[in-house]
């Protein structure tokens, strides 16, 4: 089922409203006798503010320290190594903007054999009606983890589940704007799960405080996408969490998504832990980092390399190709691809090649000697010259 629901519309919500403000800046310029051609100048002009603009900000960081004790997966991470752990900053809404209705906050832990994950979902109404594994679960409200263990953007995991308890892990073999392949058949072999209900489920009679989740994915499991078969000690993974939250309705008693006049679902709220700064999660290169501390109680700062900001930029510059041909509009100039940018007051110098099987941007840092490139396919790589 997955598979035939590969293009996850949930994650792709175009605003109308931006095209509807450039058509009528074309025709009002137009009315003043302005011709076509210093009009689309204009456009792209703006576009390409607008673009700047939206550039990848820096995502958040968590650190996650190593439990010495054996943990009881009940949702409700009691144990002392839970609460030695810190917890994250609260969910935003999925562009980094607005302020989440509710509250939501997560916590990480890990040992040799799992990582864990604990999050607390404020929640007036708790309910929930998906209890077959791997349905869709976002039809639900639900709580949601993407793992990219090699930072590539290619092979990562997605894990769903729902206050009931019913999960759906995929994994996908690249984003969605890439052609994705999503693989149903997959599992996390060994997975744990528990929701703990502070409240009560499926009655609209009371007022609840919400629901907490607690995960443990085996490590055996989920270093299947790595580069190699280790656990990530004193390194760091590209992460981010998601809860899907919808407005609901009571049709004789029973909760159910609320649907407008015309009988269409209403639009569903995206609130995340890093901002991915567009409606969509399957942007790996927006997730945020998490660094696996050795240590159990001592909380380590770790700084993000001046090698992941050239990654940013070589995807934000990836992002306005991809538009170009999404949209068929013209693309970017080679010198414009081309220019150079700062990272640490260090001058670097973008390249961008064509060749038959696609393009390639990329940069030798002056920081690792590595050359560092995104392929038009999305795929991150790195390697020395």
């Amino acid at each position: 089922m997955k598979a035939k629901l590969g293009f996850l519309w949930k994650y792709v919500i175009l605003k109308k409203t931006d095209i509807l403000k450039m058509a009528l800046m074309y025709e009002g310029l137009e009315s003043f006798g302005c011709k076509k051609g210093i009009v689309g100048l204009l456009i792209s002009v703006i576009s390409i503010n607008c673009f700047l603009a939206t550039a990848q900000q820096s995502p958040r960081t968590y650190t996650v320290l190593k439990a010495n004790e054996l943990l009881k997966i009940d949702g409700r991470a009691l144990e002392a190594s839970w609460k030695d752990a810190g917890w994250s900053e609260d969910f935003i809404d999925i562009e980094g903007v607005k302020t989440p209705l509710y509250r939501t906050r997560m916590k990480m832990l890990w040992n040799e054999d799992y990582l864990y994950f604990f999050a607390k979902i404020e929640e007036p109404h708790v309910w929930g009606t998906l209890k077959q594994r791997d349905t869709v679960i976002f039809y639900n409200n639900d709580f949601e983890i993407f793992i990219d263990p090699d930072g590539d953007t290619h092979d990562y995991m997605e894990f769903e589940m729902n206050v009931l308890n019913t999960i759906w892990d995929l994994w996908l073999t690249k984003p969605y704007r890439n052609g994705a392949k999503v693989i149903d058949g997959w599992d996390i072999h060994g997975l744990k799960t528990a929701v703990h209900i502070d409240g009560t489920l499926n009655d609209p009679n009371d007022k609840d405080a919400g629901w907490s989740v607690e995960i443990a994915m085996p490590w055996k499991a989920i270093l299947e996408a790595a580069k190699d078969n280790r656990i990530p000690v004193n390194e760091f993974w590209r992460l981010n969490f998601s809860r899907v939250n919808w407005e609901y309705e009571l049709e004789n008693g029973r909760y159910s998504r609320k649907k407008d006049e015309s009988g269409k679902y209403l639009p569903e709220y995206n609130w995340v832990w890093s901002p991915q700064g567009v409606i969509n999660m399957h942007e790996p290169e927006h997730w945020g980092y998490v660094y696996f501390s050795n240590e159990s109680a001592t909380h380590v700062n770790f700084t993000i390399s001046s090698d992941e900001k050239i990654k940013w930029h070589l995807y934000t510059l990836a992002h306005r190709l991809w538009s170009a041909e999404k949209n068929r509009s013209t693309k970017p100039k080679k010198a414009d691809l081309q220019k150079s940018f700062n990272i640490s007051d260090i001058e670097v110098f973008p390249l961008f090649e064509e060749h038959t099987t696609g393009w390639n941007l990329s940069v030798m840092s002056p920081f690792s000697n590595k050359r560092l490139t995104v392929r038009e396919d999305g795929k991150f790589i790195s390697y020395d010259e």
